[in-house]
């Protein structure tokens, strides 16, 4: 008879952790990094910013195009650094979105974003951000000894601060960095979480925000890549920031924004940029092969207009 007051104190138990989750507030951070903002939603009982932010410099400090101090800049200087574990896996994740893409994704490409004026050291848009010639195109196809980790950092430093939060038992959070976000369990409103999934538009400063479709997705990250978000004119043309590695030039398709969920936020971050290189009959072929993966595309039709396509496993996904 032991076994039944052992049961009722179970369930009492069990309701009591229950109700003090469900009683748990919602901490919301905010602030900058990598060049961009970063949004943080968790259930906690106290605020963990300062956490957040020492986990997020340590990413800062190995992947930045922009911190002099970084693995990355250092060895982009030919100074000799000794790879963190930190730095391995992310060097090692490339390697294999690399093979998976037939060269499509290649963080060796920072020459060559550089030179069309999209990299660390000049922005496109920016007085003096010149064209390459064909010569000099091919010259830097040559020479590929510098890193550029910028379409994998965002999504890497999501899955870091995801990681931080389990530390700590919690089950319910959003981290978003650029665009780059994880989810786990449930909103404040006790909802799966909602994510937008922008309109391309000629944009660069993203003001318009205006939403493609919703999607709602919980225990996954996803992340977005397109060149409406980042591109400059000259001389009445448009140079768009996604670098095809193996031509060298600025991408010239239909895709106009790439959407991907994925177990890893860097895993996401990494086929995105991808996909946009590939184009849409490209990406359809490596997500034939990785039904692990999930997108959601935007894309051009020939007059103009715009028109979406998204894997199957998507559909449930996607909000009505």
């Amino acid at each position: 008879m032991w076994q039944v007051p052992f049961l009722l104190l179970l369930v009492i138990g069990t309701v009591l952790i229950i109700r003090q989750q469900r009683s748990m507030p919602y901490q919301h951070e905010e602030g900058f990094v990598f060049g961009t903002v970063y949004s943080v939603t968790y259930q906690y009982d106290r605020s963990l910013k300062a956490e957040i932010e020492a986990a997020l410099a340590e990413v800062d400090g190995e992947f930045s195009m922009f911190n002099e101090k970084s693995t990355v800049a250092r060895h982009n200087r030919g100074e000799q650094v000794q790879q963190s574990k930190m730095y391995k896996e992310v060097y090692d994740l490339a390697q294999v979105v690399t093979r998976e893409t037939d060269g499509a994704f290649d963080i060796t490409v920072a020459p060559l974003v550089n030179a069309w004026g999209f990299g660390f050291k000049k922005k496109g848009g920016e007085e003096g951000a010149g064209t390459p010639t064909p010569q000099q195109v091919d010259s830097l196809l040559k020479i590929r000894n510098q890193f550029d980790f910028s379409a994998i950092a965002k999504g890497y430093g999501s899955d870091v601060v995801a990681r931080l939060l389990r530390s700590f038992d919690i089950r319910n959070f959003m981290v978003e960095i650029g665009g780059e976000v994880v989810t786990q369990g449930i909103s404040q409103r006790r909802l799966p979480w909602k994510i937008g999934v922008t309109k391309p538009s000629d944009d660069s400063l993203s003001t318009s925000g205006e939403l493609q479709t919703v999607l709602n997705v919980t225990d996954i990250a996803m992340a977005t890549s397109g060149n409406y978000r980042n591109f400059y004119y000259k001389g009445g043309q448009k140079f768009a920031h996604t670098i095809d590695p193996k031509t060298g030039y600025p991408v010239q398709h239909s895709l106009l924004s790439a959407t991907v969920l994925a177990k890893s936020c860097a895993t996401a971050d990494a086929y995105a940029t991808s996909f946009m290189v590939l184009g849409l009959e490209g990406a359809k072929k490596v997500l034939d092969r990785h039904p692990e993966l999930m997108a959601y595309f935007i894309f051009a039709r020939p007059d103009g207009s715009y028109d979406v396509w998204f894997s199957p496993t998507l559909k449930e996904k996607i909000e009505d």
